[in-house]
């Protein structure tokens, strides 16, 4: 989108003025944006903290750290040799916490 830089300028007034317009107007549009949905539905797919979930079963494959890898003495997570910032009293740190 081109600007003109030499047409008129608005003073503060003007845009204090047009900026009021503008949230009046937006104001009587808000009233119409409910959505109506059925309340069984919506709690269909959730589950509430505390729930038992001893029946399920985990889906993800855990392998164990492998010898190219470490796990960050501050953050806990497993990280490639290459993440590896430094060592202070075989305490491993990557380079994210190090920064």
């Amino acid at each position: 989108m081109a600007t003109d830089y030499d047409s008129p300028r608005k003073n503060e007034e003007e845009i204090n003025e047009d900026s009021l317009q503008e949230l009046q107007s937006r104001r009587g549009e808000k009233g119409t944006s409910t959505v109506d949905v059925d309340p069984e539905e919506a709690n269909e797919g959730m589950e509430l903290p505390g729930a038992d979930l001893s029946g399920e079963e985990l889906a993800v494959r855990v392998l164990p750290r492998q010898a190219d890898e470490f796990t960050c003495s501050r953050c806990f997570l497993v990280h490639h040799r290459s993440q590896l910032a430094e060592q202070r009293k075989g305490q491993l740190v990557c380079k994210e916490c190090a920064a």
